[in-house]
C-alpha cells in the first residue's frame, strides 16, 4: 500500500509530480484463514493447517501411550481414495473424483480410524465424505477444533 503525495517540480512551478511514499503492505490473508508454512511445519513436513499439524502431535504422544486400547501402531497421512463409478453400458470405470483423508491410525488393539482434520466444512467436503463412506464403507472421524 502507498500513499501518493504531490512535490513541486524545480524545472518549472507550474509542474507538479506524484511520488509514492512507502508504506508496509498488508500481509495477504488467505480464504480460510491459514496460518503460514513456517507456524504449519513440523518435522520438515507442511501441513494444510496448524490443527492438523496438533493433531499430527497427539498421534505421536499416543505411540508411546501406556493402554494398549490408546496406543497408536502406525499413521498414515494424506491417503488418497479414488471415487470410481462403472459405466452400465460400456462396463468401463470413470474417476469421479478423489478423497484426500488426512489420517489413517491404526491402534495395537486392531482397530483402524479414518480421521479428517476441518477448520472449515465446505459443501463438496460433505459431499465426497459421504461418497466416500458408501464405496469404501468405511466411517470418517471428523476432528475440528478443541475436540482432541
Amino acid at each position: 500500500m502507498y500513499a501518493e503525495t504531490e512535490v513541486g517540480c524545480s524545472i518549472h512551478p507550474k509542474f507538479t509530480m506524484k511520488t509514492k511514499i512507502g508504506l508496509k503492505k498488508p500481509k495477504r490473508v488467505s480464504k480460510y484463514g491459514v496460518a503460514p508454512k513456517k507456524e504449519r511445519t513440523y518435522k520438515g513436513v507442511v501441513y494444510m493447517s496448524k490443527l492438523e499439524m496438533d493433531y499430527r502431535k497427539r498421534l505421536e504422544l499416543l505411540q508411546k501411550a501406556k493402554y494398549v486400547k490408546d496406543r497408536v501402531v502406525s499413521i498414515e497421512e494424506q491417503v488418497p481414495f479414488p471415487c470410481t463409478i462403472q459405466n452400465i453400458k460400456t462396463g468401463t470405470y470413470q474417476l469421479i473424483c478423489k478423497y484426500v483423508l488426512d489420517f489413517k491410525v491404526t491402534y495395537e488393539d486392531g482397530r483402524v480410524e479414518y480421521v479428517d482434520v476441518k477448520g472449515v466444512k465446505t459443501s463438496i467436503y460433505a459431499l465426497k465424505k459421504k461418497l466416500v463412506e458408501a464405496l469404501y464403507g468405511i466411517k470418517i472421524k471428523e476432528v475440528r477444533k478443541g475436540e482432541f
